[in-house]
């Protein structure tokens, strides 16, 4: 990853886990630093991405009807308190003109999107603008429902609770019943 420094994150967690009154060197902590350095650089692997990148690539396919992909797994770091949230997004779109991009591209604009320090609101309407600005769709309607571990570790503690954000773009941000409809669509199983 580039400007990545592995050896300032183990610095960085050896002090942390001294200021909670751990000892590094103890047998089971000893690897730890060099553990979340990787992991790190795993978990924020997107910030040298641009999930637009995805949609550089379309096909005409002559569909003009919605394209929907749900339950897109995925995984984040809350950005106010680097801890993890996780769920799942749906993603609709109108194609114009029969041009459409590759199914798995929606995944990997969510997966890049997610992959650094986040807000789920700002997930959800980074993949709705590149998707608009690269395909130019009739519209974009993304969803994502995630359950943060900053509200089910710490704070409320409330374990279970779903956190919904949705962005509309082109017809579904000006026609409600077709956000209705494809909200239907969603929720069917």
């Amino acid at each position: 990853m580039h400007n990545f420094d592995y050896g300032k994150i183990e610095k960085a967690i050896t002090m942390i886990l001294e200021a909670i009154g751990e000892d590094p060197k103890r047998e089971g902590l000893v690897e730890t630093p060099k553990r979340v350095a990787k992991m790190y650089a795993e978990m924020f692997e997107g910030l040298n991405k641009d999930p637009k990148d995805y949609f550089k690539t379309v096909f005409n396919e002559n569909h003009n009807e919605v394209v929907l992909v749900k339950d897109i797994p995925f995984h984040s770091m809350c950005e106010h308190h680097l801890v993890p949230f996780f769920g799942h997004a749906h993603i609709a779109y109108i194609p114009r003109n029969g041009v459409v991009a590759g199914l798995s591209k929606l995944a990997r604009a969510v997966e890049t999107t997610a992959r650094r320090p986040q807000l789920q609101e700002r997930i959800t309407s980074t993949v709705a603008n590149a998707m608009m600005e690269m395909l130019d769709p009739v519209g974009v309607f993304v969803v994502i429902e995630a359950e943060h571990m900053c509200m089910t570790m710490r704070g409320i503690r409330k374990p279970g609770s779903k956190t919904m954000t949705m962005s509309a773009r082109g017809i579904y941000e000006e026609d409600a019943e077709k956000r209705s409809e494809i909200l239907t669509l969603i929720n069917m199983t």
